[in-house]
């Protein structure tokens, strides 16, 4: 019998390597002539704030045109999968009087736990990090910098919106393998559209009752890190609010052949939201299709009182939809409800009842989604 844990040493060890080959490779042939710094948009409070990135060969992705062909789509989202990561080297941040240096992962991933020393002004949710590249890793390189966004909520916020984004946002067969990667590949931030008027619902989740944008809305997703930037161009051309995107790495580590399970992460994700921000209560919104119940109910579990209330969209058969029922019933018993809706104008119907948006925000929903 082979032993698994002797395969998967030997499987990371061939990947690594390969990795590193392909690396100085490309280095060699002048494949790789450029890198970058992508930082994903971190979040925190005052006191501190959390900020990962990754740093890469520069991809030279650019945004989504009208008319883009299905074979520009697919090489574009080739890219994404296909990176170039550097491993080894030294980035810096510098934030609010607090300056670190850390050195990236084998995938090239950073990742910073910066303590502000300067006071921070409410001049706004979003506030920069400085990032740069301190090593040389190609002969023609510049200084290479970037600029991090780190999202910290207004002491105004009523209360978070947290959001899975496949099948809740965004239409994808996440439950079939074929659909997903036909979505994926062959479409861009144009062409995939989100389902009718959830643009709308999540802007009136943010404005809240006092119709002002301040509550942070935060995306917990099991779709993996290459899609960061994708997911922000496709939130910022569908016109839904801004906020953190809480992915993965999937691929083959030390200790598991595929990074982490889709519920660990997402409950990880969740409840280190929850940690960030104690004395915050949030809206959960997700799908049938998957797992979003059972980690919904989990979170509630581990942090009572900390969910108002639960919104799920329902993807799935009559046997998944008894399933997602009972675990509702359960959740009415730890004081929480989970509305199970077939539409955003469902789910912004019962909002308006809970006096979480105001009446002059749902007509825009209706619209959108009735006509």
């Amino acid at each position: 019998m082979v032993n698994k844990s002797n395969l998967l040493r030997s499987a990371y060890f061939i990947k690594r390597n390969f990795a590193l080959g392909k690396l100085w490779v490309g280095k060699k042939t002048g494949i790789v002539r450029k890198v970058m710094v992508l930082p994903f948009k971190g979040l925190g409070s005052k006191h501190e704030v959390f900020l990962i990135g990754r740093v890469i060969k520069d991809r030279s992705i650019k945004p989504a045109e009208e008319g883009q062909g299905r074979w520009s789509n697919f090489k574009a989202m080739y890219k994404r999968f296909m990176s170039w990561k550097i491993p080894n080297v030294r980035v810096k941040a510098s934030f609010a009087g607090d300056v670190q240096t850390v050195v990236t992962d084998e995938e090239g991933y950073f990742e910073f736990k910066l303590q502000p020393k300067e006071s921070i002004e409410e001049i706004g949710n979003v506030q920069t990090v400085e990032l740069e590249l301190l090593n040389k890793v190609v002969t023609s390189q510049g200084k290479v910098t970037a600029k991090g966004k780190v999202f910290i909520p207004l002491a105004s916020a009523e209360f978070g919106i947290i959001s899975d984004i496949d099948d809740t946002i965004v239409p994808t067969g996440a439950t079939r393998w074929y659909a997903m990667f036909q979505a994926t590949f062959f479409n861009n931030a144009l062409t995939r559209l989100p389902f009718a008027g959830v643009g709308e619902f999540y802007k009136a989740l943010v404005n809240g009752q006092d119709n002002k944008p301040d509550n942070p809305i935060f995306y917990v997703s099991s779709s993996p890190w290459n899609l960061y930037d994708f997911l922000a161009e496709f939130l910022e051309i569908h016109q839904i609010p801004k906020g953190p995107l809480m992915l993965r790495d999937i691929g083959l580590t030390r200790e598991q052949f595929i990074a982490g399970s889709h519920e660990l992460h997402k409950l990880t994700q969740i409840e280190h939201i929850f940690e960030v921000y104690p004395d915050m209560q949030f809206i959960l919104i997700g799908d049938s299709g998957q797992k979003d119940p059972e980690i919904y109910l989990q979170a509630v579990r581990d942090f009572p009182g900390r969910v108002k209330r639960i919104y799920i969209r329902n993807v799935s058969s009559d046997r998944r939809e008894e399933k997602v029922k009972e675990i509702g019933r359960e959740l009415k018993k730890l004081g929480v409800g989970q509305v199970l809706v077939k539409d955003t104008f469902a789910a912004a119907q019962d909002a308006l009842s809970e006096r979480l948006i105001v009446k002059e925000n749902i007509g825009d929903i209706k619209e959108k989604v009735l006509y």
